[in-house]
């Protein structure tokens, strides 16, 4: 009997060669139950049955029951059946200290993740975690991703999720491993493959008459769409920030929820989408982040990838990746919320009318046939350029409540690999009416992630505040130039301005006579002294003063008309008289 092997696609091999010692390319998930019927007399949770259940279901995912092998000489992965597949290796019970918190369940989730998954088994493990506060239990998965996207993911959840509780399954079917080819079994296959695809190509070339012009047509497009796709950002640097640096093996990971149903009443009131309002949430949460760190924000360039699903109806329940991937430039200089979800539709939009998704997964298809030397090169060279900042996805779940056998799922909390450089990776996953967000960080990068998910949040009630029409409490208000109180106080009094600084280069006086120089000079330093002596008057004073002046000078008229004489006004009078 000949050994049975298959290939992995391109993008498949290539999140194998882009982990490393620091870089996980697991994808994993937080599940959480109602213990339900699963609950054991003694408060425990019935571990066995979840196993067994499990197992019963593994003939539908024959992935979970194989093992990586390699192409001899070329060493392209392959996948092959485990002969030696052990359930219990795969599926482990732990348990927290009673009542487990929240936070507890966070702090196992990222020391789980923090350790790579065995190559030389199936690439899966769930972790049955019971203890938690509130007759809860949780399963922690981690799968490669190699093995599956975000989409067929959710595709598992029909495998082993129920629409109602249910307590009846079938036994498990017996697994009969296919054999493993032998070195020379598999180069002569791959030599096969090799002459087969030429083949198909030229019989292509000759039965092609009628579809030569529609070929050449979605030739162009497919061109088109790869030069936008490479122009998105892939051949460029992004800004180096605080959420970016070198990253080690250990992980944080933090949650949040948001409510579905106000997310979309900030779509239908501000436009855009679901995914753009989320995009649009991260941009005001990475810009709150960067100005408590200081970061000047005008010349950034900050940049997510956001992967986008080109899996097909007829690959519905299907293993392995079909995603393309877009790079989305991210208005974080942009203040305003409302401008920073404009910017973000507009960018969407463009990266659909070019095409993107379609050239990033041409740009996969024309690499599938690359060596795996190859491959492992240019995943490396394009993580290290570090062409984004972050990944940011979003995959939709079902909008109503789902059973593991009796225990009802509350919620699911995903978990994105972080790239070479990246502090921190967002993960949402929307289940029955809320979105569930999981922040994977590594522990040393992002100390302070519980402050950036609280950015997070508060971008997004700025947001749904704005939605409703109410004023956002989180945004500072405008601060207003308003005219000085004693300003304004002497101008409706009718009173001069306060007395200006004299113009230079004004006119000199002649020097006095020496006679007169004395007295002259104590005068003007008596009238300075004054000046400075007296301060400024109020209007109501100054009004009493005009008053006071007026009836002084009536009375000097009157002494005048009796017969009195006159003095002539000293030197003090006239710089008086000037001033005024």
């Amino acid at each position: 009997m000949s050994g049975h092997y298959e290939r992995l696609s391109f993008l498949d091999s290539s999140f194998l060669a882009l982990e490393s010692r620091t870089t996980h390319f697991h994808v994993a998930g937080m599940l959480v139950f109602e213990a339900g019927d699963l609950k054991r007399p003694d408060g425990g949770i019935d571990v066995e049955r979840i196993k067994r259940f499990i197992e019963s279901r593994l003939h539908l995912i024959p992935r979970y029951r194989q093992r990586l092998a390699h192409v001899p000489l070329e060493r392209y992965p392959v996948w092959v059946d485990d002969a030696h597949f052990n359930i219990d290796y795969h599926i482990r019970h732990t348990s927290l200290p009673k009542p487990g918190s929240s936070e507890q369940l966070r702090a196992l989730m990222g020391r789980l993740c923090s350790q790579q998954l065995d190559r030389s088994k199936p690439l899966w493990e769930l972790n049955i975690v019971e203890g938690l506060e509130g007759d809860h239990f949780a399963l922690i998965s981690k799968i490669h991703h190699a093995m599956i996207d975000g989409i067929s993911g959710v595709d598992l959840m029909a495998v082993l999720l129920n629409l109602t509780p249910t307590e009846e399954f079938d036994d498990p079917e017996p697994f009969e491993p296919r054999p493993v080819p032998s070195d020379a079994e598999m180069i002569i296959k791959e030599a096969a493959r090799r002459a087969g695809r030429v083949t198909a190509a030229l019989r292509s070339v000759q039965t092609l008459t009628d579809d030569v012009q529609t070929m050449a047509l979605q030739g162009a497009r497919r061109v088109r769409a790869i030069r936008n796709s490479l122009g998105s950002g892939w051949l460029s640097q992004a800004s180096m920030t605080p959420l970016n640096g070198t990253i080690g093996p250990n992980r944080r990971f933090e949650t949040l929820r948001t409510n579905l149903e106000e997310v979309k009443e900030v779509k239908n009131a501000l436009g855009g989408s679901v995914n753009d309002v989320i995009l649009a949430t991260v941009a005001g949460g990475v810009r709150r982040y960067l100005e408590a760190h200081k970061v000047e924000l005008n010349d950034i360039d900050f940049r997510v990838m956001a992967p986008v699903s080109v899996r097909s109806p007829s690959q519905r329940g299907t293993l392995g990746n079909q995603v393309a991937m877009w790079i989305v430039s991210m208005p974080v200089d942009e203040p305003d919320a409302t401008a920073r979800l404009e910017a973000v539709q507009s960018e969407t939009m463009k990266l659909k009318m070019t095409d993107q998704a379609l050239g990033a997964a041409s740009l996969v298809q024309m690499s599938s046939g690359a060596p795996s030397t190859l491959v492992s090169m240019a995943s490396r060279l394009a993580t290290g350029a570090r062409p984004f900042n972050m990944t940011v996805t979003n995959v939709p779940g079902p909008q109503f409540p789902m059973h593991l056998l009796g225990a009802k799922l509350i919620r699911q909390y995903p978990l994105v690999p972080l790239w070479h450089g990246h502090g921190v990776g967002i993960a949402l996953f929307s289940y029955d009416g809320e979105i569930c967000w999981g922040f994977n960080a590594d522990y040393d990068v992002m100390e302070d992630l519980d402050g950036f998910v609280s950015a997070i949040e508060e971008s997004f009630q700025e947001l749904l505040a704005i939605a409703r029409g109410e004023k956002p409490k989180s945004v500072p208000k405008p601060v207003k130039k308003k005219t000085p109180v004693k300003a304004a106080a002497t101008k409706a009094a009718g009173s001069k301005s306060p007395k200006k600084r004299p113009p230079m280069g004004g006119t000199t006086k002649k020097p006095a006579s020496k006679s007169n120089s004395t007295g002259n000079s104590k005068a003007k330093a008596k009238t300075a002294t004054a000046k400075k002596a007296s301060p400024a008057k109020k209007p109501t004073q100054a009004k009493a003063a005009a008053k006071t002046a007026a009836k002084a000078t009536a009375a000097k008229r009157s002494s005048t008309a009796k017969g009195g004489t006159t003095k002539k006004p000293t030197t003090s009078a006239k710089t008086r008289s000037k001033s005024n």
